[in-house]
């Protein structure tokens, strides 16, 4: 069997086996989930008027639902991927790890199995949020099909990307309690992002702060994707952070891998 035959096979099992962990642990995935949930429902039913009257709109709900929603997807994205350092750091600390080396499998397979499932778990819960979204006044009547295609690809780099950093979370945490502390920052990142207010509404020696970490590119570029609102250098630099944090985090996880055991 070629090289890349067998890669494909034990990434297929490994996938197999972490989706079977998923579904009979859900507890973790509705948990993470809810955070997101929560916020979106919290914002446009408690705060939404008044927010959307301070983004320049009418005072109603509907306009500061659009504003919202794009930044929960990728909120919820974040938060997912906390499950997965979870999920790494059980495998690590309870030995199944140690067992892999051992077996004549693929060694990129085990990573692999992560992350692949990690992604089609946050696909799931965008999707499930997106509806959440759309029962409440969510609407993208100006989208085309193209721009639709393409947020769904931003939408599956960016939690590519932010997978790999929580595999990475996960492989260096001594136990499941520090790989969960240890991914916070997935979940604060885009409280302090555009999600929640216009980046020029924020005090000015914290705007730099807010434009330029990963999240708020993506926002924004999903923005104009679904709303046709501007996106200008946004696209450019949320593809650039999300092959960057894929590039680093892909290296992380593959030396803490890689590294014998102590």
């Amino acid at each position: 069997m070629s090289t890349l035959a067998l890669a494909v096979r034990d990434s297929s099992t490994m996938l197999r086996r972490n989706l079977l962990h998923a579904r009979r642990y859900p507890s973790l995935t509705l948990n993470l989930l809810l955070t997101p949930v929560m916020l979106l429902l919290l914002f446009v039913y408690v705060f939404g008027d008044t927010m959307s009257a301070g983004i320049g709109g009418a005072a109603d709900r509907s306009a500061y639902v659009a504003y919202l929603v794009p930044g929960l997807l990728l909120m919820t994205i974040g938060s997912t991927t906390i499950g997965t350092a979870v999920s790494v750091s059980n495998d690590m600390t309870e030995g199944i790890i140690a067992r892999f080396r051992t077996m004549a499998i693929h060694r990129g397979s085990v990573l692999i199995g992560h992350v692949v499932g990690s992604v089609l778990q946050s696909v799931a819960s965008v999707v499930l949020v997106g509806a959440v979204g759309v029962a409440i006044g969510f609407r993208s009547t100006d989208a085309t099909v193209l721009e639709w295609v393409t947020a769904f690809g931003l939408l599956v780099l960016f939690a590519t990307a932010l997978t790999w950093i929580a595999v990475g979370m996960g492989m260096v945490s001594p136990n499941a309690e520090a790989a969960s502390n240890n991914a916070i920052p997935l979940i604060f990142l885009p409280l302090i992002s555009s999600a929640f207010v216009p980046v020029h509404a924020m005090p000015g020696w914290f705007q730099p702060i807010a434009q330029y970490q990963p999240f708020t590119p993506a926002i924004e570029t999903l923005r104009g994707l679904l709303l046709g609102t501007e996106i200008g250098n946004n696209g450019w630099l949320a593809v650039a952070w999300s092959l960057g944090l894929t590039v680093l985090g892909y290296r992380w996880s593959k030396a803490a891998f890689n590294r014998d055991p102590k």
